[in-house]
């Protein structure tokens, strides 16, 4: 799928790089070599194919599937243009309003991000309303569990309250203003559990 653009590395993770074509951006999960190979490769085509679903269910909050190569271990999307959200929100927090209403969205469609960070998150200059675009699927998955939503809430929260610290409470409050899912009382109730065991844990 590669061999016909030129490419150059962007982000390195834990599992993934990604590198910046003539096509489009491009995630390849490589070998791992401290695992026996055919475990090895059954995990990352299946968490490929993962990715693969969440993004196409995530749409049109996330980025276009160009093309995939599941035995290459390989997606790759269109190029969204703009800055992350991590290097706007202290000048602008109000955009975590628009960041509410898309993960209510993807709550209601029982999707889990699992890294919401504002690193994983981008301003399309394309789009002029609504241009916040979510970015790198790696740990999401489906699930219906009130816990599981509560527990993205946290991540969310944790995230901009470390990285975002000085407008952190003028964010967090917009991103309430925007997240009102189906089933937002019984989130909410467990969110505020999830961050009372957080709290316990620090102590």
């Amino acid at each position: 799928m590669t061999t016909a653009s030129k490419r150059t590395e962007i982000g390195r993770g834990a599992e993934a790089i990604i590198y910046s074509t003539n096509k489009g951006i491009l995630k390849i999960r490589p070998v791992k070599t401290y695992r026996i190979p055919e475990i090895d490769v059954s995990l990352r085509k299946h968490r490929t194919k993962l990715e693969a679903t969440m993004i196409q269910k995530s749409r049109p909050m996330s980025p276009e599937i160009l093309k995939t190569d599941f035995k290459k271990h390989e997606i790759l999307m269109e190029e969204i243009k703009g800055p992350l959200v991590k290097e706007v929100l202290d000048s602008k927090p109000e955009i975590a309003e628009q960041i509410g209403k898309i993960i209510a969205e993807l709550h209601d469609k029982n999707i889990i991000h699992g890294d919401l960070t504002t690193s994983n998150m981008i301003i399309d200059v394309s789009k002029k309303e609504k241009p916040v675009r979510m970015i790198d699927f790696g740990l999401s998955f489906v699930s219906s569990k009130v816990e599981d939503k509560a527990v993205d809430l946290h991540l969310f929260r944790q995230a901009i309250e470390s990285k975002h610290a000085r407008i952190f409470e003028k964010a967090w409050n917009h991103f309430l203003q925007g997240y009102k899912p189906a089933n937002k009382k019984a989130v909410f109730e467990r969110f505020k559990a999830v961050e009372s065991r957080g709290r316990h844990k620090k102590k």
